[in-house]
């Protein structure tokens, strides 16, 4: 095999490696310190936004168990979830989370994940939100 064959071969292999292997979406890794840092001041036992919702995002068990509406995870289905909806900024601006408002800000609150949280969670929602 030639110097250039090889080259190429390597450089093929390299982008498939980038391509192929984007890494599985870890519910402990990425999206619990996603939630503990942005979201449990107020979804926490007996915070505000537990006690308007009834939804708690301080355990996994939590999480999946919803709001006192119903689901906000749909294993499989970012669009059909409201965790994804509501931090990807897709529903209306009283119910974006967190809330990212004047009066929030002046609670100290309200920061916006940022682009990259929000496709983690999509990507984990969408593989299934497993308990990894």
């Amino acid at each position: 095999m030639t110097t250039s064959n090889l080259l190429k071969l390597g450089v093929a292999g390299i982008c498939l490696v980038m391509i192929g292997c984007e890494r599985d979406v870890s519910y402990s890794d990425d999206i619990q310190p996603i939630l503990e840092a942005s979201c449990n001041q107020c979804h926490d036992k007996a915070a505000e936004g537990e006690a308007v919702s009834g939804l708690s995002l301080k355990t996994y068990d939590d999480l999946m168990g919803g709001t006192q509406y119903g689901k906000v995870v749909v294993p499989g289905s970012a669009m059909s979830s409201a965790l994804y909806l509501t931090v990807a900024g897709k529903t209306a601006p009283e119910i974006r989370m967190p809330p990212h408002h004047d009066e929030s800000f002046a609670q100290g609150k309200g920061a916006q994940l940022s682009a990259h949280q929000i496709e983690l969670i999509e990507r984990w929602i969408n593989a299934g939100a497993p308990n990894n």
